[in-house]
């Protein structure tokens, strides 16, 4: 089997986790390929771990892209959510992606927060369980200096935790039952049950990209989101609600409203509640 065929899953997890976005992922899957494959064969023969040297050589083609992502975010219009991934079945090579819980939404905002040294130090150290030499190598640092890197980030992670900004996840009946009581809630334009749904500290991030209109800032308060969304429905088409079909969004239950444009939506649940409303509207983010 090619081995990028063999290990596609892992690098694309890899990819994502790095960047957010599944395009820049894919692009960076393409890319190795063909460095790997301008080694020939006796350069192939010589690599002894395949999968690690594919892993770092798709990390060194987003790191650019990783390290330039701050500035590129402050000129984003509106909040900036990863590009959901959307899985339809055991066949599908997302499945593998999105089993571990380090690509939920919660947790890809996180890592956001990260420096871009961090951001890489942590997913090929934590995630894909290579050595400070090789990030060292991968970040033009050396492997104390990764060391280092990497543990900042770590502590950035747990300070989220404790913060609440990444809840433990919950499982997907819980999910379904929390999207269940929203969705009805905002069918019904009921902004007391909406309310009751959401947890008192919700935000709500809507991603328009500037494209779509959207909230050009994160909502706080299940108050002020619940008054928003159920406003909102006033400039919905009425039959869009009843057209809201149930996806996986990143590993969670999530919500895909299939209008024009198309909309996509997940929950992070926490106590019961939903603590995080993300809803993505920029229509290259949902072109794959």
């Amino acid at each position: 089997m090619d081995p990028l065929e063999e290990h596609r899953a892992h690098l694309l997890a890899v990819g994502y986790r790095l960047t957010g976005s599944r395009a820049d992922a894919e692009d960076a899957l393409q890319d190795a390929w063909l460095r790997w494959d301008r080694l020939g064969p006796d350069g192939r023969d010589a690599v002894r771990d395949v999968r690690a040297w594919l892993a770092t050589t798709v990390a060194r083609l987003c790191l650019d892209r990783v390290r330039s992502a701050p500035a590129r975010r402050e000129s984003y219009v509106g909040p900036w959510l990863p590009e959901p991934l959307l899985t339809t079945g055991p066949d599908d090579v997302l499945d593998a992606v999105v089993a571990a819980a380090d690509v939920r939404m919660a947790t890809m905002l996180v890592l956001e927060h990260l420096t871009p040294d961090q951001r890489v130090a942590l997913v090929l150290h934590d995630t894909v369980g290579l050595g400070f030499d090789e990030v060292g190598a991968v970040l033009g640092t050396t492997p104390s200096a990764a060391r280092q890197i990497a543990h900042r980030g770590r502590r950035r992670v747990r300070e989220a935790a404790r913060a609440g900004e990444l809840p433990v996840p919950v499982g997907a009946p819980e999910q379904r039952r929390v999207l269940d009581a929203f969705l009805a809630a905002l069918g019904a334009a009921d902004v007391p049950a909406l309310v009751a749904v959401l947890h008192p500290d919700a935000a709500l991030r809507t991603d328009g990209g500037g494209v779509v209109k959207a909230a050009r800032r994160v909502v706080h308060g299940a108050e002020k989101i619940a008054r928003l969304l159920v406003a909102l429905l006033d400039e919905v088409d009425p039959g869009a609600l009843s057209s809201i079909r149930p996806v996986t969004v990143n590993g969670e239950v999530g919500m895909l409203l299939p209008s024009s444009p198309p909309m996509v939506g997940v929950l992070t649940v926490v106590d019961g509640r939903a603590i995080g409303v993300h809803v993505v509207m920029t229509p290259e983010k949902l072109s794959s």
